[in-house]
């Protein structure tokens, strides 16, 4: 399946490549080791780092985070909750108690309080949210760490472009990419654990391996002489890229003890960790997941445990990707499919509520300290100029430098919008 863009403002990832090369030399770029920059950055890394391509990390909150217990809290109202607010780095703007380490990097963050979306359940929620709310054209849109894949490319890392670290089981989940075809799915990474069967046996050598690969490369271009081809791309694709894990195997290494205290030792720290290494070695889209945030009973208790593990590991990833030089190249979003009711149920429960909650972002492209959107006194509607997913799409593909009421994807001939051409950038959240 073929795909273009008109008017792309990109340049190829081999343009990139030979700029580097001719800025800081081979020896120079070879000498550079992402994973251990610390805070300190000589002359030939910043120089590097300004020719970095952007990447993303997308932080998905499943099941919903409570906007009241975290980015807009309204304390001593009807549907306030037990909580307090507390004042942030940025004077004026306060956020639930529960998130005392994100309060003091307020600055280097932008919250859109204005979110209302449509659809209050998961199962039509997530995949809309994760689409961007396209137009039905008849196609299936690819999620975005999909669209960014494609739009962007791999990079030069040559690992795959779209890691997905995950609690639970790991594998390809080529289900995320629609219309793009496979090639653009999503590596998933479980329990921080290496795709199985990365290691070569023990019995096969490298130059067999070279051998195999080449055989086998062989018999996928006999293959795709006559039939269509996008099942054989994206298995060569795969192959590829499995061969560059091959070679960082560093990747999944246990972590230094005094990393995970700094980001928590929870699922959610650890596989922040790992997001954090992987977009450190070049991949260029990283999601990842936190689950158990459907707080249908006992909310309050239930987000006096889970605000905590969020607060610890998004504020160490981001103070991380600054202190390393990374996140004027990396875009940061957390959020969920939807927000939670103000109004309080039966259980001590907050349902869904997508009608008024809360974006967190940050990184490139992004105007730090842009608190923007508002809700009414208790929450429950959006009293600013309301924002939609779709919104939210343009304003990232713009961070990362994509024009994105210009360009297309072209599916099989048919021109097809990257957002929904209904919507328009947030021009107060970008930088």
């Amino acid at each position: 399946m073929s795909r273009s863009q008109t008017n792309h403002p990109l340049c190829k990832p081999g343009e990139h490549t030979l700029s580097r090369r001719q800025l800081l030399g081979t020896g120079a770029a070879g000498a550079i080791s992402w994973g251990g920059l610390g805070g300190l950055i000589n002359p030939l890394v910043a120089d590097d780092m300004a020719t970095r391509e952007k990447q993303v990390l997308f932080i998905w909150i499943d099941g919903g985070m409570s906007q009241l217990e975290s980015w807009d809290p309204k304390p001593n109202t009807q549907f306030g909750g037990p909580f307090r607010s507390i004042p942030t780095s940025i004077p004026g703007i306060h956020v639930s108690e529960l998130m005392p380490k994100t309060s003091q990097i307020m600055h280097k963050l932008a919250v859109d309080r204005g979110v209302s979306t449509f659809d209050n359940s998961h199962s039509a929620g997530v995949p809309r949210i994760n689409r961007g709310d396209p137009k039905d054209r008849g196609v299936i849109y690819p999620y975005f760490g999909s669209a960014v894949a494609n739009l962007m490319g791999p990079g030069n890392s040559g690992l795959p472009p779209y890691v997905w670290v995950k609690p639970g089981s790991g594998g390809f989940k080529y289900q995320d990419a629609g219309f793009l075809g496979p090639k653009y799915g999503a590596l998933a990474i479980g329990e921080g654990e290496p795709p199985p069967n990365i290691l070569l046996p023990n019995n096969i050598d490298a130059q067999q391996n070279m051998e195999r690969n080449a055989l086998r490369t062989f018999a996928n271009k006999q293959y795709s002489e006559s039939r269509d081809t996008i099942f054989s791309d994206a298995q060569n694709f795969v192959f590829d890229t499995a061969q560059a894990l091959m070679q960082r195997q560093t990747l999944f290494d246990e972590p230094d003890p005094k990393d995970v205290q700094r980001y928590g030792d929870t699922p959610l720290g650890r596989d922040m960790l790992i997001g954090r290494k992987m977009l450190e070695a070049g991949v260029r889209f990283v999601k990842v997941n936190s689950y158990g945030w459907d707080t249908h009973g006992d909310n309050f208790n239930a987000h006096a445990s889970l605000m905590p593990r969020f607060d610890q590991a998004f504020t160490a990833v981001v103070e991380d990707l600054d202190e390393r030089g990374l996140l004027d190249h990396v875009l940061v979003i957390a959020m969920s499919e939807f927000g939670r009711t103000p109004r309080i149920n039966g259980h001590i429960g907050r349902d869904h509520w997508p009608e008024a909650w809360s974006i967190a972002m940050s990184g490139t492209g992004i105007k730090r300290g842009a608190i923007i959107g508002n809700t009414n006194d208790e929450g429950t509607w959006v009293t600013s100029e309301p924002h939609d997913i779709g919104h939210f799409f343009h304003t990232w593909f713009n961070a990362l430098g994509i024009d994105s009421e210009h360009t297309e994807y072209i599916n099989d001939g048919q021109p097809l919008p990257i957002a929904n051409d209904d919507c328009s950038p947030i021009r107060e959240l970008l930088s």
